[in-house]
């Protein structure tokens, strides 16, 4: 048996052992024609055309275009539809042995499964009883190359081709009468009906290339998506001698200052500064403190750039403004009697429409230049308050609030005031001169009156505001310096106490001689005791006392005064340990104080004791 050509192009000419005879070749090839194919048995041409059976198939290639995974079982895109105009016309086809005849064109065309991805296996029924695998071989083999031909003994058999297009060309034979040789038996003729077969090797071989492809995708995305991904940040090296001097050179350099930090405050955050290391970290970390100044430096350049811009953005103002005001002036004279009669009424009605327009936007711009001076003065004034940072003092004395609020309305009330005469001035200084300028002088000369009253009431709050604070700057430091002493003398009290207690048990001698030293320090103990005892002097302190007590009863150990105020501090802010301190020494039967430790290890912890003293009382 000959070997069939790799190219679907080449099969007539290398199967030029089938002697195909073909009874009218003219009338054959018209038929074939009609329908886009070409007729079998003609030399060099094909039994069916590849571009009708698949679409960008390449003959030249041999290969197949890429199929999309999910659309399964049309990998393969079927003929166009012929025009209804065109009938299609089969033509008797003649092989070596045997006749194939076509069915009556009146007859639906016969049908076919659905078809299965990556088919290329079709079952071929309604064989003639003496059609051996020759035979089959000899008809199907002008479709293309047949890889095996499985037959059954019931007339019908498989044939698997190497290409999913030869199936195309195959089921073109359903319906076609078979007869063999010139025999009119029976056993010799049947009506063929082909179509596509599922088979597993098809499957297989389709799923392994669906999977190639998806590979293929999936390598693609992701070559795509690393091109587009941003580059990963250069990794920070581990510490070294080396790399600290080079470090060091970076954080001298200004270009390359800020990869030299980043690195700096990896490596210790890393914790690599030791005993050995720092040295080494401390100089690098005084170098990128020099660099301070030099951003000091910037900044004030980049401020006095700012400064000469908002100067010449205000002179340019100022120019702008000076022109409205001599449009103005030229608007108010050609307004006169003396010119206004010589216009006509549109000319005097457009002349009004122009000039009311010129003070609209002469107003707003002098508006605009006001803001920006009064933003000027308000930057003065923060800086005046930066250099006096005694001002910065908050007090919650009512009276100092209220010389503080008055003080802002006077100076706001100032600003007005001095606002209104710089527009004054500018409407002075126009060339003309009217009435109304004796007017605006003497409103000047209030307003100056006016204005000076005020700076010297100013003048006065700002005197008396500063006294004030500086009496109650006073009134705190001596009550700070009354608890401290109050404070001490109480620590000296409980230590002589404790001391005389400790020396209890000696003999009745030193019984009899430090007994008025102790009765002595014991009544001092007791009157600054009856001194600092007393009820509840707020509601503020009745809520302190309950805390205390709550948190005093849950550490039955006792607490030193220290950790009792960091608890306290979370819900009030203000409260200090004296504050605490003071509060539970005045109550002395809820809350007792006792020593534990000798020497530098000795340690003051508070108990509550409220239910002990409710019993005894």
């Amino acid at each position: 048996m000959a070997s069939t050509a790799d190219s679907v192009g080449n099969i007539g000419a290398e199967q030029s052992h089938l002697n195909v005879h073909v009874a009218d070749p003219g009338a054959w090839a018209t038929a074939m024609n009609n329908l886009g194919i070409v007729p079998m048995g003609l030399t060099g041409q094909q039994l069916v055309s590849d571009s009708i059976c698949i679409q960008g198939f390449d003959p030249s290639l041999g290969i197949i275009g890429p199929i999309n995974p999910m659309m399964a079982g049309i990998s393969l895109v079927p003929p166009p539809p012929v025009p209804p105009e065109l009938p299609v016309i089969k033509e008797i086809i003649h092989s070596k042995s045997c006749t194939l005849f076509p069915q009556n064109p009146n007859l639906p065309p016969p049908s076919t499964r659905e078809r299965p991805p990556g088919c290329k296996t079709v079952f071929v029924g309604g064989l003639p009883e003496n059609a051996s695998e020759e035979i089959i071989r000899e008809v199907f083999d002008q479709c293309g190359e047949i890889v095996a031909i499985r037959k059954s003994k019931k007339n019908f058999c498989h044939i698997r081709f190497s290409e999913e297009f030869m199936v195309d060309k195959a089921i073109y034979l359903s319906g076609y009468r078979m007869r063999i040789g010139s025999s009119t038996d029976k056993k010799d003729s049947g009506r063929i009906h082909v179509d596509f077969a599922q088979a597993r090797d098809d499957l297989y071989e389709w799923e392994c290339k669906q999977r190639l492809l998806a590979r293929e995708e999936r390598h693609r995305r992701k070559v795509q998506e690393d091109r587009l991904r941003p580059p990963s940040p250069t990794p920070i090296m581990h510490y070294s001698e080396h790399e600290a001097g080079l470090l060091a050179d970076k954080l001298k350099d200004d270009n390359k200052f800020t990869d030299g930090t980043a690195v700096l405050l990896t490596w210790i955050e890393r914790g690599e500064v030791n005993r050995r290391t720092a040295n080494h970290f401390y100089s690098m970390i005084q170098s990128a403190n020099s660099h301070v100044r030099r951003l000091m430096n910037e900044k004030a350049q980049h401020e006095e750039e700012m400064e000469l811009a908002k100067e010449h953005f205000k002179n340019a103002l100022m120019a702008i403004l000076t022109q409205f005001e001599q449009i103005t002036s030229v608007f108010t004279a050609a307004t006169r009697q003396k010119a206004w009669d010589h216009f006509s009424k549109a000319q005097r009605k457009n002349i009004d429409i122009w000039r009311k327009q010129c003070e609209e936007l002469r107003n707003a711009h002098s508006e605009e230049i006001m803001g920006i001076r009064r933003e000027e003065e308000m930057e003065m004034s923060d800086d005046d308050c930066e250099e006096n940072p005694c001002k910065k003092i908050r007090t919650e004395d009512s009276a100092v609030a209220a010389l503080r609020e008055q003080n802002d309305s006077l100076r706001w009330q100032l600003d007005a005031y001095r606002n209104e005469v710089e527009l004054l001035k500018k409407e002075q200084g126009r060339a003309y001169r009217t009435d109304e300028d004796h007017a605006n002088q003497q409103q000047i000369g209030f307003l100056q009156q006016s204005m000076q009253s005020m700076q010297q009431q100013l003048l006065s709050l700002q005197e008396e505001l500063k006294s004030k604070e500086e009496e109650l700057e006073r009134a705190r430091e001596e009550q700070r310096c009354l608890e401290g002493e109050v404070l001490a003398l109480r620590e000296k009290l409980l230590n002589s106490v404790y001391s005389t207690e400790g020396t209890g048990n000696d003999s009745p001698e030193k019984q009899g001689v430090n007994g008025c030293a102790v009765n002595h320090y014991q009544h001092r103990e007791k009157n600054s005791e009856v001194a600092m005892r007393g009820p509840l002097r707020s509601e503020k302190e009745a809520l302190l006392l309950g805390i205390i007590s709550t948190f005093l009863h849950v550490h039955p150990f006792g607490a030193n005064i220290e950790y009792l105020w960091s608890y306290i501090q979370r819900l009030d802010t203000k409260i200090s340990a004296g504050d605490l301190e003071r509060l539970m020494v005045r109550l002395p039967n809820m809350f007792k104080q006792e020593f534990s430790g000798v020497g530098a290890t000795l340690e003051k912890r508070w108990k509550f004791c409220g239910f002990e003293g409710l019993s005894s009382a």
